[in-house]
């Protein structure tokens, strides 16, 4: 069984809730990833990284940290694409690599991996730099519509998540 396979597998279980499943394929497969996120060609990489949130491996945060400093746009794309299925309950994941995605949104040369940045950043937290950045993303004409529109709406999402969750009280 190759490696994407083995994620598909777990990415299964995960749907289904078998956690004990998932535990055990994860340990199977923890070196495995750990190994192709070295190697040499990108898409042995990206497998990787984009494994990660197949396997709903959260420990491996600072594998994905990698993965966004790698020089291929898949390999960073993949990470983020990780990333976005990890933070969908967990907001701390992206709140702990608030920073690299500011950047990654605001300065990657790829705008697909821009794009991807932008969307991960709205699991997260509605931090007032975030939807700044944000914010004036969407209102620069100099910027691609698509990224644009992508900071329009996570704005929008941030700033209904913030509202329902009312004034904080002491």
């Amino acid at each position: 069984m190759t490696l994407a396979q083995a994620a598909a597998e777990a990415d299964g279980l995960a749907m289904r809730g078998a956690e004990r499943e998932l535990a055990q394929i994860r340990s199977e497969w923890d070196e495995e990833i750990e190994a192709a996120a070295r190697d040499g060609d990108f898409r042995e990489r990206a497998a990787a990284y984009k494994a990660v949130g197949q396997f709903r491996f959260r420990q491996k945060l600072e594998l994905l940290k990698r993965g966004f400093d790698d020089e291929s746009p898949a390999c960073r794309g993949s990470a983020l694409v990780s990333l976005e299925l990890l933070s969908r309950e967990h907001p701390g994941a992206v709140n702990s690599v608030r920073s690299d995605l500011h950047i990654l949104a605001s300065r990657d040369s790829n705008n697909a991996v821009r794009r991807l940045a932008i969307l991960c950043l709205r699991n997260g937290s509605a931090q007032p730099d975030t939807l700044g950045m944000l914010a004036g993303m969407a209102d620069d004409d100099s910027q691609d519509e698509s990224l644009r529109a992508a900071a329009k709406a996570v704005v929008a999402s941030l700033k209904r998540k913030a509202s329902s969750r009312g004034p904080k009280r002491n």
